[in-house]
C-alpha cells in the first residue's frame, strides 16, 4: 500500500455526531436554567417597587437611587463579555452555577445595607452575577437548541418572566408593606440553592474540544475603567461639577482615551475578550445597534415606571407592583407569541420591524404621560413599550447566534448582551440625570406653593420641609394631599422628559433592524454546526491527500512510460 504524503492525513477523523435530543430531553436540560434565570429575574424585580421607599429609609436623594439601579447595570455590562470569553474557553455549566452563586449572596448582603453607599457596592457585586447569566443562559440554549426551534421553548422562558416580572414587584410590595424592605434582598435564597441542585442534575450541555486559554486582562481593566468613568460623568455632571468643567474634561477624556487603548489592545491580543473582527459581519454590527436602544427601553421602564406610580401617582409599593402589570403583559405575550410564530413559520425580520415600531410608539407615547393622564391611557402605552421589548431582546441574540461562527458562540452571544446592558446603563444614567435636573428645575418653580402649602401643615409641615431639604427622595404616598400633588406633577414631568431621551435610539434600531441581513434560521444547534464544520475540515483534508496522492502517481507513471524512449535512445 502506498504511503500518503506528509500532512495528507493529519486531520482526525472528525467525532461522531450525537444523536438529537428529544424534547424531553430538552425539557430536563433547560429545568435548572430556567430556574437560575427564574432566581435572578426574582432577585432583580422583587426590589423595583420598593426601591423608593428603600432610599428614603437610607436618606439617599435622586442621584443614590440611580446609582442602585446603574451600579448593577454598569458591572452587569462590563462582566457580561468576560462570562462571554469564559465560556468559550472553560465548562459552562460550573461558570452558570458560579454566576448563580455570586449573584444571589451579594443580593443578601444588601438586605443588609445601612446606607445608600453600601447598597450601592453590593449591587455591583451582584452586577457581576447578572452578567454571567445573562451571557451564560444565551450560549447554553444555543448548545441544546437550534435557532430554528428556540421559539418553540420560549413559551416556557416567557412563564418564567411572566411569574417573575409580574408576581416579583407585587410580592416586593407586599414584604416591603407588611414585613420590611430588607426581606425583599433574602426571598430568592431559597430558589438558589434549589436551582443549583437542579443545574447539577439536569444540565447535561454535549463536551467541546480542549483549548489553550489566554484571558485578556488589560482589555478587561481598559473597558472596565472607560465605561465606568462614562457613567460617573453622566452621573454627577451638572450636580457636582458644571459639563463644561475640568472633571468633564478630565473624565471624557480619560473615557475616550481609554476606548481607543481598549481598541488596539483588541487588535493585538492573542484571545481578544470582544474580538472586533465580528464587527465585520453586518449581521453582528445592526443587531448590536439595535440591542443599544432595546436596553434603554427595557432598564429605563423597569426603573422609572417604578418611580412614576409611586412619585407621580402617590401609589404604594403594593399598588405600584400591579400598575406595571400591563408592561410585563406586553413583553409576555410578544415574547412567546412571536417566538411560536418564528419556530412555526421561519421567517423572523417582519416580527422585529413590527417590535421595533412598538417600541418607539412605546417610548414616545410614555413621554406625554402626566401626573393625572387616565390610567387607562398609560396602560396602552406601557404595553405597547412591553410588546416591543419582548420581539426584539432575545430574538436579537437569536439571529446573531444563528450566523456566528461556533467557536465564538460566547463572545457573539455576549457581546450583543454586553452592549444591551451598556446602553440601558447610559440610557438609565442619561434619564436618571435629566430626571434629577427636571425636578430641581420644576421644584424652584414652585417653591413658593411649596413653602405655603408646608407652613399650613404645621409639625408635619416641618419634617417635610427638612427631609427635603437634606436630598432625601420622598415617599409621596405618605404626604398629605396639598403637597402630594404638588409633587406628583413635578416628578410626572420629569420621568416623561426621561422617556423622551430614548425615543430617537428606539427610532435608530427600527432603522439597524430594517438593514439585518435576513438570513434564514438554521436547524443545527452550536454542537451540530461545530461538528459539521470538523467533519467539512477532514473532507477537505483528505481530499488534498488524495489529490497529493494522484499527483504523485501521476508524476511516477509519467516517469515509468518515459522510461523506454531513453533506453531506445542509449542503445541506438
Amino acid at each position: 500500500m502506498t504511503d500518503l504524503p506528509s500532512g495528507a492525513g493529519a486531520a482526525a477523523p472528525p467525532p461522531p455526531a450525537a444523536p438529537e435530543m428529544t424534547h424531553r430531553e430538552v425539557l430536563q436540560a433547560l429545568t435548572g436554567l430556567l430556574l437560575g434565570m427564574f432566581v435572578s429575574m426574582l432577585a432583580a424585580t422583587v426590589v423595583s417597587t420598593s426601591l423608593p421607599v428603600i432610599i428614603h429609609d437610607l436618606e439617599g436623594d435622586q442621584a443614590a437611587f440611580t446609582w442602585v439601579v446603574t451600579a448593577t447595570l454598569l458591572t452587569t455590562a462590563i462582566s457580561t463579555p468576560i462570562w462571554g470569553k469564559l465560556a468559550d474557553l472553560f465548562n459552562r455549566k460550573l461558570l452558570i452555577q458560579l454566576a448563580i452563586a455570586i449573584f444571589v449572596l451579594a443580593t443578601a448582603a444588601a438586605g443588609f445595607s445601612q446606607n445608600p453607599e453600601t447598597l450601592i457596592a453590593f449591587r455591583a457585586v451582584q452586577g457581576v452575577g447578572a452578567g454571567g447569566l445573562a451571557a451564560l443562559s444565551q450560549v447554553i440554549m444555543a448548545d441544546i437548541i437550534s435557532p430554528r426551534e428556540r421559539g418553540r421553548y420560549m413559551g416556557l422562558f416567557g412563564a418564567v418572566m411572566a411569574v417573575a416580572t409580574i408576581g416579583g414587584p407585587l410580592l416586593g410590595g407586599v414584604i416591603t408593606d407588611t414585613l420590611g424592605w430588607r426581606w425583599n434582598f433574602f426571598v430568592a435564597l431559597p430558589f438558589a440553592v434549589v436551582a443549583l441542585i437542579m443545574l447539577q442534575r439536569t444540565l447535561h450541555i454535549p463536551p467541546r474540544a480542549k483549548r489553550t486559554s489566554h484571558i485578556d486582562y488589560f482589555g478587561i481593566v481598559l473597558l472596565s475603567t472607560s465605561v465606568a468613568l462614562l457613567l460617573i460623568w453622566v452621573t454627577l455632571a451638572g450636580d457636582s461639577f458644571e459639563w463644561w468643567s475640568l472633571e468633564s474634561v478630565l473624565m471624557v477624556g480619560g473615557a475616550l482615551l481609554g476606548t481607543a487603548l481598549f481598541i488596539v489592545v483588541e487588535l493585538r491580543s492573542r484571545e481578544p475578550l470582544v474580538p472586533l473582527s465580528m464587527f465585520r459581519n453586518r449581521t453582528f454590527t445592526l443587531a448590536v445597534i439595535a440591542s443599544i436602544a432595546t436596553g434603554i427601553a427595557m432598564f429605563g421602564a423597569s426603573v422609572f415606571l417604578s418611580q412614576y406610580m409611586q412619585l407621580a401617582r402617590g401609589a404604594t409599593p403594593t399598588e405600584a407592583g400591579v400598575m406595571t402589570i400591563p408592561m410585563i403583559a406586553g413583553l409576555l405575550v410578544a415574547s412567546v407569541g412571536v417566538g411560536a410564530l418564528i419556530t412555526r413559520f421561519g421567517h423572523w425580520k417582519p416580527y422585529l420591524i413590527a417590535g421595533a415600531i412598538a417600541l418607539s410608539a412605546g417610548s414616545y407615547l410614555l413621554s406625554t404621560i402626566e401626573y393625572d393622564t387616565h390610567f387607562a391611557l398609560v396602560s396602552v402605552y406601557m404595553f405597547l413599550l412591553g410588546a416591543g421589548v419582548g420581539t426584539t431582546m432575545q430574538n436579537l441574540v437569536l439571529i446573531v447566534q444563528n450566523t456566528a461562527n461556533p467557536t465564538e458562540m460566547g463572545v457573539a452571544s455576549s457581546g450583543v448582551t454586553f452592549f444591551r446592558s451598556l446602553g440601558g446603563t447610559i440610557g438609565v444614567a442619561v434619564m436618571g440625570a435629566a430626571l434629577a435636573a427636571r425636578v430641581t428645575e420644576l421644584m424652584d418653580d414652585r417653591r413658593d406653593a411649596l413653602m405655603a402649602a408646608l407652613a399650613g401643615l404645621g409639625e408635619q409641615g416641618v419634617d417635610i420641609a427638612t427631609q427635603l431639604q437634606a436630598g432625601t427622595l420622598p415617599q409621596v404616598s405618605a404626604m398629605p394631599e396639598v403637597v402630594r400633588v404638588i409633587f406628583e406633577d413635578v416628578y410626572a414631568q420629569g420621568i416623561s422628559q426621561a422617556f423622551l431621551i430614548a425615543v430617537p435610539f428606539a427610532v435608530l434600531s427600527l432603522i439597524a433592524i430594517v438593514f439585518l441581513p435576513n438570513t434564514p434560521l438554521t436547524r443545527m444547534t452550536t454542537s451540530e454546526r461545530q461538528r459539521a464544520g470538523e467533519a467539512d475540515l477532514a473532507t477537505v483534508s483528505v481530499d488534498e491527500g488524495m489529490q497529493a496522492l494522484t499527483a504523485t502517481g501521476s508524476a511516477h507513471d509519467d516517469g515509468a512510460a518515459q522510461q523506454p524512449e531513453a533506453t531506445r535512445d542509449d542503445r541506438d
